[in-house]
């Protein structure tokens, strides 16, 4: 597999701007194309609700490429901007792991956007439900088009979210919302960031400990890469036991930890040889490690793909799927199974979008908040992946963004954390070797950034000491200390980047609420 190298060009994707937008266009009218000819058209609908059928396909496909555009770039900027992937590899990621997440684990999460946010019981007619639908539909659509155009990693689950509530308060007002649920997915916008970052930092500090502060990395790698590849095999397998095949195979907790526990000791056993192998041939330093993470980092992109897929394809087509219910068998909200057709349409838009519009926020995610390596982009995949799967099988349409976005932001403020007490420690080094030769200091100090964690405390408290028993003033000159200082508090996280993305996260939901409530008078205007 191609691999970005140092110094490689930014991915751009697709130049021309009439391009991408024909492209666009002609997958939308194929989702509709095919409803026309495929579906609707088969079912003795008349003209009417025909063209309605075929016009809900389009938005459904142009929601699904905007959340394409938006929440895929997200979950697959680290691997990207980290030089693991190109871009047309990770489009090709997308596009398998997305549909598979989609199609066979996204069922529960298309019922919660269906039915769970409104009380559909309160609906007058299903001629009224189904303009709702349409009109959240648009008006998400219309929000993340725009979003992505200027650069704002916007969350798509708000969006869609914000919309159908929008819509539902002007069909029929402000007691059709399930406040219940709405306060509950609120709370998860609130915990899925911490989550995501509480998990990356975990994941980040351990590899950290157990990799990057020992004296010989690759061999340390050689033994922790495999448990890391056996740990995601875990996570990946014991999901798809429980919730993926469970149309297939039903399968409790237990017995599904289980296997996924002795699947995950198998990848272990096939892994460690030539993980090891591979180390030997690295140089002994981050860059060699980082090497070793191109494959981890990897499978961690595709098992976040799946997860996405089984989570976020539900803001594309949960209102699609609402409206196809109510046109073509008169019922409104049902639990009744998403149509397969309308899953794989999702899980398409999803891949479309992310090759059409997709670069720039891969740029965003992967180079704006902070600068990522392979071992951090690891980290935020994983912790993003665990967090994201674990609202699927709740039911939760958590936002994809959020989850991806704190990841980064914690694994930027740890590097923030270590990198100053780093400085703190030289800073105490030089000051106890104050009065010695330069080219002493130099040594020591090139000997303590190798030392493993237990030896670098050994070594700084010996520094303290020795700083202590020297007669000067002050061990450090002004400039010196001045010098320190600036590196203790230097920011890793780019404030202004941090900033402009909670903005856009406070202002989607009432944003998209109100374009969906002017959208939803107006179809009834026109169709009723």
């Amino acid at each position: 597999m191609e691999t970005k190298t140092k110094g490689a060009k930014e991915p751009k994707g697709i130049e021309i701007p009439w391009l991408r937008v024909a492209g666009g266009g002609i997958f939308m009218a194929a989702g509709g194309a095919y409803v026309a000819f495929f579906i609707a058209g088969g079912a003795g609908l008349g003209s009417g609700a025909l063209w309605f059928m075929v016009a809900a396909a389009a938005v459904g496909a142009y929601m699904a490429m905007n959340i394409g555009a938006n929440d895929v770039a997200n979950n697959l900027g680290p691997a990207v901007g980290a030089g693991v992937v190109t871009l047309g590899w990770a489009i090709l990621i997308a596009a398998v792991f997305e549909a598979l997440g989609a199609v066979v684990a996204g069922g529960e999460v298309v019922d919660t956007v269906k039915g769970g946010i409104i009380d559909p019981r309160a609906i007058a007619s299903t001629d009224q439900f189904t303009w709702l639908m349409l009109a959240a539909l648009l008006a998400g659509a219309v929000w993340l088009n725009a979003a992505t155009w200027l650069g704002a990693p916007v969350s798509t689950t708000h969006s869609i979210i914000g919309a159908v509530m929008g819509s539902g308060i002007a069909a029929g007002g402000w007691g059709l919302v399930n406040w219940g649920t709405i306060g509950a997915i609120v709370a998860s916008w609130v915990i899925s960031p911490v989550m995501g970052g509480v998990i990356a930092i975990a994941f980040l500090y351990l590899i950290k400990r157990t990799i990057t502060y020992q004296r010989d990395m690759t061999a340390a790698a050689s033994r922790v890469v495999p448990v890391l590849l056996g740990f995601m095999a875990w996570a990946f397998i014991t999901y798809m036991l429980m919730k993926g095949f469970g149309q297939l195979v039903k399968m409790q907790a237990g017995p599904a930890f289980a296997w996924g526990g002795a699947a995950a000791f198998v990848v272990y056993l096939v892994i460690a040889r030539p993980v090891a192998k591979r180390a030997l041939r690295q140089r002994n330093g981050k860059d060699g490690v980082n090497e070793l993470f191109t494959w981890p980092l990897l499978c961690a992109a595709a098992l976040l793909s799946f997860a996405h897929g089984a989570n976020d394809v539900a803001n594309a087509v949960g209102p699609l799927a609402a409206i196809y219910e109510a046109v073509i068998h008169n019922a409104v909200a049902s639990k009744a199974p998403t149509p397969l057709w309308i899953m794989v349409l999702g899980a398409l838009g999803l891949s479309v979008g992310l090759a059409l519009f997709g670069a720039r926020l891969i740029r965003i995610v992967g180079k704006e908040i902070t600068d990522l390596d392979r071992m951090r982009a690891y980290s935020i995949a994983m912790a993003a992946a665990l967090t994201v799967i674990l609202a699927a099988q709740l039911g939760m349409p958590i936002s994809t963004t959020h989850v991806t976005i704190g990841a980064v932001i914690g694994v930027g403020f740890l590097r923030e954390l270590l990198k100053a007490n780093y400085a703190k420690m030289e800073a105490i080094v030089r000051a106890g070797h104050s009065g010695h030769e330069l080219e002493e200091m130099e040594v020591y100090l090139a000997k303590f950034e190798a030392a493993p964690v237990k030896e670098k405390q050994r070594m700084v408290a010996e520094m303290k000491l020795r700083a202590q028993r020297l007669e000067h003033e002050d061990p450090l000159d002004k400039k010196e200390r001045k010098a320190f200082k600036k590196v203790a508090k230097k920011e890793l996280v780019k404030r202004s980047v941090l900033l402009r993305i909670v903005a856009a996260w406070i202002i989607t939901v009432p944003a998209t609420a109100l374009v969906a409530a002017g959208l939803y008078h107006v179809l009834a205007w026109l169709l009723g």
